[in-house]
């Protein structure tokens, strides 16, 4: 079942005496439970394709339908109501609140669509466990390493039960052995829970794992491989 389709997605930038196609009619489905990598160079378009899916931008041109909403039209206060709802995000500097301890920032998400104190504890416990954790959920980021707040972060993301999660580099300032217990977390939650993981990457440990890997480059679709 397609959760996720996209029709002929396009983005300009203006840059002034030229303007420059960021993505040029993008075609592209995503079935719930995936575990996808979007790879290219620098400047190819697979960040700014999870900004535009996840409603971080806005398209120039085309349609996304996500869980039969069509997103591509909504208001921005409409975007972000169904944003808050539906995605989990994972970006690569982390992006946690440093006054918050760590289950705070898991529970942060949470606190924003109304969840009870009791839930959303409970709930971010829970992850935090998951994730290796739980004897951290009272530390703040900066008595973190990095390999730790991006686990806090992958939990932050889980929390409110998203249908799916974009994580944009998420191992790209990451060691190998924090690498590798990220992407096992990653890989046993979509698995226990069929959560669908789109990743935007240069890592080839990501590559490894993932189960499609669409390859974009100017913009463009250049391959589609299931593996």
């Amino acid at each position: 079942m397609n959760i996720i389709e996209v029709k002929n997605l396009s983005k300009v930038y203006d840059e002034g005496a030229v303007d420059v196609k960021a993505l040029n009619g993008i075609d592209l489905s995503f079935e719930e439970g995936e575990f996808t990598a979007i790879v290219g160079p620098s400047g190819s378009g697979k960040t700014t394709f999870l900004n535009i899916l996840g409603g971080l931008d806005k398209p120039s041109s085309g349609e996304i339908t996500i869980n039969e909403t069509k997103v591509s039209e909504l208001s921005t206060s409409e975007l972000t109501r169904f944003r808050l709802k539906n995605i989990g995000f994972v970006f690569q500097s982390y992006n946690l609140i440093p006054v918050l301890t760590a289950v705070e920032n898991v529970e942060f998400t949470m606190y924003l669509q109304g969840i009870s104190r009791e839930k959303r504890h409970n709930r971010s416990m829970e992850l935090l466990e998951a994730v290796g954790l739980s004897d951290r959920a009272k530390s703040r980021p900066n008595k973190l390493s990095g390999g730790q707040q991006q686990r806090i972060a992958v939990a932050r993301a889980l929390a409110p039960k998203p249908r799916f999660v974009l994580a944009d580099e998420p191992t790209a300032n990451l060691d190998s052995v924090s690498t590798e217990t990220l992407l096992d977390i990653m890989e046993t939650l979509n698995q226990k829970e069929n959560i669908t993981f789109i990743f935007s990457t240069h890592d080839a440990r990501v590559m490894k794992k993932a189960r499609r890997i669409i390859t974009v480059e100017d913009g463009k679709i250049l391959s589609d491989v299931k593996q």
